[in-house]
């Protein structure tokens, strides 16, 4: 079975002579047959194009972007990547691949592969992103906006996004930090045809559409701080709190015996990073032979850290999208897999569901995800398209 939301919606802005399409979102199993087919078959009436593909198809995500590359043409970019839960027209999916078509009617569409990010050559990336933009030269009468797809095994998101918001000041920037299901295995990433291993891919994406970021998370700061004393930023792992091991004084602060650290316990008391006004979650991913924590992000001695607390989820997430001006034609959403796992083990993935359905959020579920210059975890973030203002 397969699903679609919404149907293609043309636009008409007032007094702009101009007819906007909205984007299509599709979902079919991964393991059926003719993927595809089946999703070109949805897609080719938009003339798309940017296909984005988000999921694990039985088939890999290489043949399924070649697949569809033959059947929507030259003038339609690829790209997608594998991940840890796929949101779709009905919600959180799983064994599923989402597949969204932006119209060429309203999209123009730059790529520019990232390669190499173990070695971090941060002044190849900048080099790559100014020709991309030059050559692109936004039309500053349409709205820009970026995305980025990071191989989280790299981890060397944070350099990415601060590079980025470098290289193209002012350009709102959504991204996401892929891996491969929940065990946090080597992520595929796809771009026109080839896949690229230990690399990011930027899309550059001009509409007609107006846009509008979302950044949610469901965590305030208590009162217990520790400074970090000692880290090995390399592997993004704290060694000591407050001059004791790590975990030791982490279980202190939270209330928690230490042998009984574990992934539900670091997902209800996340260790929060005071940045921009405001306060942004540095997840724990695990606890070292030796002691220490590690990280989904990055960490350096001296950061002074506070233990969150958990708020209503939905309740926040629901204010935060209609918090935007106009209800949105689709929101591109990015969901840290921690909060989907929350949300399981709450029994509340279905509200959620029915929340992200009634909003139109199509994405996956990540190990991280930037915006606003930052590599963040257990947030929210996405791209809200909405109707072009009259005029």
């Amino acid at each position: 079975m397969s699903l679609a939301l919404p149907e293609p919606v043309a636009i008409a802005p007032a007094a702009a002579g101009l007819t906007s399409i909205a984007p299509v979102v599709v979902e079919v199993p991964a393991g059926a047959d003719d993927l595809a087919a089946r999703i070109a078959g949805e897609l080719a009436p938009l003339s798309p194009s940017l296909v984005l593909i988000f999921g694990m198809p039985a088939g890999g995500l290489a043949d399924l972007g070649a697949g569809l590359g033959e059947r929507l043409g030259g003038g339609c970019h690829i790209v997608g990547c594998s991940s840890a839960g796929e949101i779709g027209p009905a919600g959180y999916a799983q064994d599923a691949v989402v597949a969204l078509g932006f119209p060429a009617a309203s999209f123009r569409v730059g790529v520019c592969v990232l390669p190499d990010q173990a070695q971090v050559p941060v002044s190849g990336w900048m080099a790559s992103l100014r020709r991309l933009h030059t050559g692109f030269r936004p039309d500053l009468r349409r709205s820009s906006f970026g995305v980025l797809l990071a191989d989280a095994l790299a981890r060397h998101e944070d350099v990415l996004a601060a590079t980025l918001d470098a290289a193209m000041p002012g350009l709102p920037v959504v991204g996401a930090s892929t891996a491969k299901g929940i065990n946090f295995e080597q992520s595929s990433i796809i771009a026109d045809g080839r896949e690229h291993h230990g690399s990011a891919v930027f899309l550059l994406i001009e509409t007609d559409l107006a846009v509008a970021e979302i950044s949610f998370s469901h965590f305030s700061p208590t009162g217990r701080r520790a400074v970090v004393t000692a880290a090995d930023p390399q592997n993004r792992t704290i060694l000591e709190l407050n001059a004791e091991p790590a975990a030791q004084e982490y279980a202190r602060l939270a209330g928690i015996p230490e042998s009984a650290l574990t992934p539900t316990e670091f997902a209800r008391h996340p260790l929060l990073l005071r940045a921009g006004r405001r306060d942004h979650v540095r997840a724990i991913r695990a606890v070292t032979p030796e002691g220490g924590l590690q990280l989904l992000s990055g960490i350096e001695a001296g950061n002074i850290l506070t233990v969150g607390r958990a708020m209503d989820m939905t309740r926040g997430f629901a204010a935060a999208l209609d918090a935007l001006p106009q209800m949105p034609l689709m929101v591109l959403g990015f969901d840290c897999i921690l909060r989907r796992l929350a949300l399981e083990r709450a029994g509340m993935v279905g509200q959620m569901s029915r929340l992200l359905a009634r909003y139109r959020v199509a994405g996956f579920n990540t190990y991280g995800e930037q915006h606003g210059g930052m590599h963040v975890n257990q947030t929210f973030v996405g791209m809200a398209l909405m109707p072009p203002a009259p005029g």
